[in-house]
């Protein structure tokens, strides 16, 4: 435990019970990130920035208000409480609003991976420049590298409440991402590839720039195709795309607000059998995993669909409040400056026992779907989405041609409905993951 950071905190909340505050709330925490960019084996950017500052929530009166601050000194907090409180007393009065107990136990992570701050800039940058010659010596056609950056980031966080409620933790996340095209006579394409984690050791530039090239050079030569309905395969990167659109569909936020597609569905069938949808805060090297959220809850794994029936929702204490049900552990907040709203941790879509290879043998005509624009258009309340698509033809159990300049449309209830196969290759993208899905009947517009 930061002893200054929970001193500040304690100053905080006496500070707001004495001004009146029924509870108070004190959120510290310090952000510490680094951002490097390389092109032709040479730094472009580098930067380094920090944050911190205190965010601090007031209760009275069953009316709520939030202030922040980065000026840490006596006078600074105190400042902040009288701003918090002002704000409350601004606020509307609201049924559910509160504040969690101590937990007698938090999940035991491991977070913290002293070697992301011990290696040199140095090694970092050789990271990046590795990734770049990676996928230059992959194939010829790989032309330009958009971008071969490295980033980390290292955060400590102290909450406490005037309920009792004292916890902190430490921890710290680094990656690697490659953008770069592809060229062949008048045809190029792009392609991507990123890799973050909570280990050092465990970023892999080789893999990463082979993947980012190959991803580019596979699709050379893309053609459109004429309009079908047929069995398409999403590519674990696009399965977690479409998974990210149903992200606040989850809530239960969206649901009291009347903004979600799955309101009053609970126990219904919402997806094919194969389909189970998880989010996990606690969740053993997430990306997103941490032993609290952003009120102080443990963080816990919350099965939302199982085998394809919905099982509920994801709740902070507002919001279980209101429902009289338990928090999951979703109040999640982006920093200091924020409230705790409901949120995603570690969301993803469980794996299934199939290769992604044997899901093709399986198919007789579809599409390998590799990319998705336009997916920002789609609508998350009723789950329609209208998306360009690109990827591989698939013929007679066997990938052909690259495919482009052709579009899906539907509804995601739909989509979750027609999966037959589920891939056993779940990977994150960040804190989304979700394996390779093989989906029936479905309309490709092309030509």
């Amino acid at each position: 435990m930061d002893k200054e950071k929970l001193s500040i905190a304690e100053s905080a909340i006496a500070n707001a019970k004495k001004l009146g505050a029924e509870m108070a709330e004190a959120y510290l925490s310090y952000n510490k990130e680094l951002d490097i960019e390389v092109r032709g084996k040479q730094v472009d950017t580098m930067k380094l920035s920090e944050d911190r500052g205190l965010g601090l929530r007031t209760f009275v009166n069953g009316r709520t208000g939030f202030a922040f601050t980065t000026d840490l000194t006596i006078e600074g907090v105190e400042d902040c409480v009288r701003q918090s409180l002002n704000n409350a007393s601004q606020s509307m009065q609201e049924s559910g609003i509160g504040l969690p107990l101590p937990a007698s136990e938090y999940p035991q992570l491991d977070l913290y991976d002293p070697e992301i701050s011990e290696a040199s800039v140095e090694d970092k940058i050789n990271l990046a420049v590795a990734m770049e010659e990676a996928a230059l010596s992959y194939d010829k056609r790989v032309k330009i590298i958009e971008s071969s950056s490295y980033s980390d980031g290292v955060t400590s966080v102290v909450i406490a409440n005037s309920q009792g409620m004292v916890a902190s933790y430490q921890g710290a996340y680094c990656g690697i991402y490659l953008a770069l095209v592809a060229v062949d006579g008048d045809d190029s394409q792009t392609g991507f590839a990123l890799d973050y984690h909570l280990k050092y050791k465990d970023i892999n530039p080789d893999f990463v720039g082979q993947e980012a090239a190959s991803r580019a050079v596979r699709m050379l030569g893309a053609k459109p195709i004429t309009t079908r309905r047929t069995t398409v395969l999403f590519e674990p990167y696009v399965a977690a795309g479409f998974l990210g659109l149903m992200a606040s569909s989850f809530t239960a936020e969206a649901v009291q607000k009347g903004r979600s597609l799955f309101a009053n569905k609970v126990g219904s069938k919402i997806a094919s059998e194969f389909i189970t949808i998880v989010d996990d805060g606690s969740l053993a090297g997430g990306i997103a995993s941490t032993p609290f959220d952003g009120e102080g809850v443990p963080t816990s794994k919350t099965i939302l669909v199982q085998d394809g029936e919905l099982k509920g929702f994801l709740h902070n204490t507002y919001t279980a409040n209101k429902a009289g049900v338990e928090s999951t552990g979703n109040g999640v907040r982006g920093s200091f400056k924020s409230t705790p709203e409901v949120g995603t941790t570690n969301f993803y879509i469980e794996s299934g026992k199939c290769t992604p290879e044997d899901l093709i043998k399986d198919i007789k005509s579809g599409l390998y779907i590799t990319e998705v624009l336009g997916m920002h258009t789609a609508n998350p309340i009723s789950g329609d989405f209208s998306v360009g698509v690109s990827g591989l033809l698939i013929e007679n159990g066997q990938i052909s041609q690259p495919v482009r300049g052709v579009a899906m449309a539907g509804n995601i209830i739909n989509l979750l409905s027609g999966v037959n196969g589920v891939g056993n290759d779940l990977k994150y993208f960040g804190g989304r993951g979700a394996p390779s899905l093989r989906i029936d009947g479905i309309t490709i517009s092309g030509h």
